[in-house]
């Protein structure tokens, strides 16, 4: 049965220092390699089935007790193990000889209290702190010559226990010393290894810092600085004094007062350290001015975060001037609840400044002017409100090039005047706070870099002042419509647009950004039209990089193809080009209309739709004509005009095919119908009186009759005085108009402005020619009246 878990610790020291080394010595591991995870599994033992190809494998927070040969042995290019937070009492490392290639080990946190080293390893990482170990090594020797880092800890400290770390040229050396409950003074060797890090007791004074030497470290590590370790602290910074190689610091979980602090601060300003940092400290109840010796100095830079510095019984103005006259290059005092700080009083040697996740107003570094050799300044989850004011507070920061400011409560209203940046700001980050489209009116002429990131911006006004020296563009998390033009920004090479509301590229994109070599436009509800075709050309051809294509680019409109990949979404080429589309279907038409005029011709469809034109009008003045308008003088049913030449044609072809066998048609000739006695005059007006039409054959030889040419002046005379529609002109041969002379006026009007019937030569349209004129004639004529031949 697996035995209980030991408690893991919580401290924040141990926790930030093991997840550092961990993930740095398996970075490069995992670019080329395969990592396998178990982590928070439950397991009592080591899985069966582990892939043999991983490289890093992750056994740690499980109830493990036992490692065998068998586990490993089959994993040949396994180069990390993590194994922490398990309970694995005894550890042989003969369970790893198969694995030549292993670098990286943590045992932290388990329940060990043996361990069998006489197996010689390739280690360079070697964790076995947070075990149940009384002494600090159970190994007489550790034969890992390549071993970089070692982390140890133990519940006594003797003389001997580190005698075995003669022989190893360790680049850094971890000593967890939270459970030490017995130390014999002056067991602590002088340390070779550039890097130390010690966890302490939080609760007991060993005077360990009292007996640490340092010859050749480079950088400390100490957490855990309670009660009387402070004032132990203070004390080997003052022995450290220059005499050694120290140049990294860092002072992790300190409890102090803020005179203590003070005290701390000074005694390390005096010292060779270059970098000093300083977290996670409470207590730092500012309440008393404190003089501040800033000579003398190796310090560069000085990091204070999650810090709560407040000052209740003093002014603060003593505390704010302690930070803003040190003469060191680079000063962060994040996370302290910050609500102000000072201008320096004289010309300062900042050249970067952090006073990020504090309360500042826009009242910061106002009428600033000695703050001339400042090139970085983050300003990050504050209380900044104003973008016109932090404008003015640059203006006096001749070096500034970066500035942060995101995170804040920034806004800009277009009705604003008077932005004036540092001259030489390159890269500003605005992203995170409430700034909309009007920000592009109060912007750096000379910046290279700006991030706008989730803010309120909607569209980029094409008034905007032309940023040429623009870079790089981030204006991702907003409310974009459509993917902006760079009419602004000519030298744009990289845009970020990613989680918007785009559903296409504007026109303005394809024709203004053809310097952009790089665009992120991820996670946006494109619609999938003509319009998207031409973006996805862009990353064909090579033209600039998608970012995350195909994979993160899909259609969102129509609904037929959401969730399809821009890359995979197709439409015809005629659908989207206008040109063609229109060129396709003028051509389409000019033939169609072609093929309908050719058929035409060749069927000689136009006639027949003017003889069926015809015969519908016929109809149709029929069906309008009541019975009782029927004349009752009429005789007949169609007068015949003709020439002489013509004859043959009317008697033989014309007569025959109207006056059918059962009488229904009567036709008034001249040769039959004329009654001797009477002149020709009277004979022609009385046919034409008693006749229902009047038809007209029409011929050259027709327009040479004279008594043709009476006839039509008679016909034409009724057609005005009774308001009728009686006339029938039937062209039996072309009559060329130069033929008809002057006198025939009235038959060229009549030509010119009345339908008239062609007689076909075809015989096939005979049939059509006469059913229409047997239609035009068509009239019930008084019963008493009608004549049998």
């Amino acid at each position: 049965m697996a035995k209980a878990r030991r408690p893991v610790t919580r401290n924040v020291c141990t926790v930030f220092i093991f997840i550092t080394a961990f993930w740095n010595n398996i970075q490069s591991t995992e670019e080329t390699g395969f990592s396998a995870v178990y982590s928070d599994r439950f397991l009592n033992q080591v899985p069966k089935n582990l892939p043999a190809e991983a490289t890093v494998l992750d056994l740690s927070h499980n109830n493990i007790s036992q490692l065998q040969i068998s586990d490993f042995s089959y994993i040949l290019r396994l180069q990390v193990l993590n194994l922490s937070h398990n309970v694995i009492q005894e550890l042989n490392f003969s369970v790893f000889q198969y694995n030549e290639n292993l670098e990286h080990l943590d045992l932290s946190h388990n329940v060990l209290q043996t361990l069998s080293c006489h197996l010689a390893l390739s280690l360079r990482h070697l964790n076995l702190a947070y075990n149940n170990y009384t002494d600090m090594l159970m190994c007489p020797a550790i034969d890992m010559p390549k071993l970089q880092y070692l982390g140890l800890g133990a519940k006594r400290i003797q003389g001997s226990d580190f005698s075995a770390l003669t022989n190893l040229q360790l680049d850094t050396l971890f000593l967890s010393l939270e459970d030490l409950s017995e130390y014999r003074p002056k067991s602590i060797p002088v340390f070779n290894m550039k890097t130390i890090q010690i966890v302490f007791h939080p609760h007991r004074d060993f005077r360990i810092l009292s007996d640490l030497e340092l010859n050749a470290t480079e950088s400390l590590e100490l957490c855990n600085i309670h009660d009387e370790q402070v004032s132990e602290l203070k004390m080997f910074l003052l022995k450290l004094s220059r005499r050694g190689r120290l140049l990294n610091l860092t002072l992790n979980n300190m409890r102090c007062s803020w005179d203590e602090f003070i005290s701390i601060l000074q005694a390390a300003w005096e010292t060779t350290v270059e970098h000093l940092v300083i977290s996670n400290a409470t207590w730092m109840d500012a309440t008393n001015a404190n003089n501040f010796n800033y000579t003398k100095t190796s310090l560069k830079t000085l990091v204070i975060k999650q810090t709560i510095i407040t000052s209740i019984k003093s002014d603060p103005q003593h505390m704010y001037r302690i930070f803003s006259n040190m003469n060191v290059t680079a000063l962060t005092v994040s996370g302290a609840k910050l609500i102000h700080m000072l201008c320096p009083s004289n010309p300062s040697q900042f050249t970067y400044l952090c006073f990020s996740d504090n309360i500042l107003t826009d009242a910061v570094f106002k009428n600033c002017n000695n703050l001339a050799l400042l090139e970085t300044l983050i300003l990050s989850v504050n209380q900044l409100t104003s973008l016109i004011k932090m404008s003015l507070m640059t203006s006096c920061m001749m070096s500034l090039k970066h500035l942060d400011m995101s995170q804040n409560l920034l806004q800009y209203e277009a009705q604003e005047k008077g932005c004036h940046w540092g001259e030489n700001l390159a890269e500003l980050n605005l992203s995170s706070n409430l700034l909309s489209h009007s920000v592009f009116h109060c912007l750096p002429v000379n910046i290279q870099k700006l991030d706008l990131q989730n803010n309120l911006i909607a569209s980029i006004p094409k008034e905007t002042v032309e940023l040429r020296a623009l870079e790089e563009l981030n204006l991702a998390f907003n409310r974009l419509s459509d993917l902006p033009g760079c009419g602004q920004f000519r030298s744009l090479r990289l845009l970020n647009t990613e989680m918007n509301s785009i559903v296409a590229p504007s026109p303005e994109f394809y024709r203004t950004c053809q310097n952009i070599r790089e665009v992120k436009a991820e996670h946006n509800p494109f619609r999938c039209s003509c319009e998207i075709r031409e973006f996805v050309d862009l990353s064909k051809q090579g033209l600039m990089v998608l970012v995350g294509w195909p994979e993160s680019y899909l259609c969102e409109y129509p609904e037929d193809v959401r969730g399809i990949q821009l890359e995979e979404f197709h439409v015809s080429e005629l659908v989207c080009n206008t040109t063609l589309l229109v060129a396709v279907v003028l051509v389409i038409t000019v033939v169609f209309v072609a093929v309908v005029c050719g058929l035409c011709i060749y069927l000689d469809i136009p006639w027949y739709l003017k003889m069926i034109w015809q015969w519908t009008q016929v109809k149709h003045r029929i069906w309008k004509n009541k019975p009782e308008d029927v004349l009752d003088h009429l005789e007949f049913h169609a007068f015949i005009s003709y020439s002489e030449h013509d004859s043959d044609w009317v008697k033989n072809v014309l007569i025959p095919n109207l006056e059918k066998e059962d009488g229904s048609i009567q036709i008034c000739q001249h040769e039959r119908n004329f009654i001797a006695g009477k002149s020709i005059v009277e004979n022609i007006i009385d046919c034409i009186e008693k006749s229902y039409r009047s038809i007209f054959v029409l011929s050259p030889n027709f327009v040479q009759s004279e008594w043709c040419h009476y006839e039509l002046y008679f016909a034409h005379h009724k057609l005005f005085q009774e308001n009728a529609n009686n006339l029938i002109l039937l062209v039996l041969e072309p009559i060329p108009p130069y033929i008809i002379p002057t006198k025939y006026y009235k038959l060229k009007a009549l030509m010119a402005k009345r339908t008239y019937m062609e007689w076909p030569a075809e015989k096939s349209k005979q049939g059509l020619f006469w059913a229409n004129l047997r239609a035009a004639i068509q009239i019930r004529l008084p019963e008493k009246l009608i004549h049998f031949e």
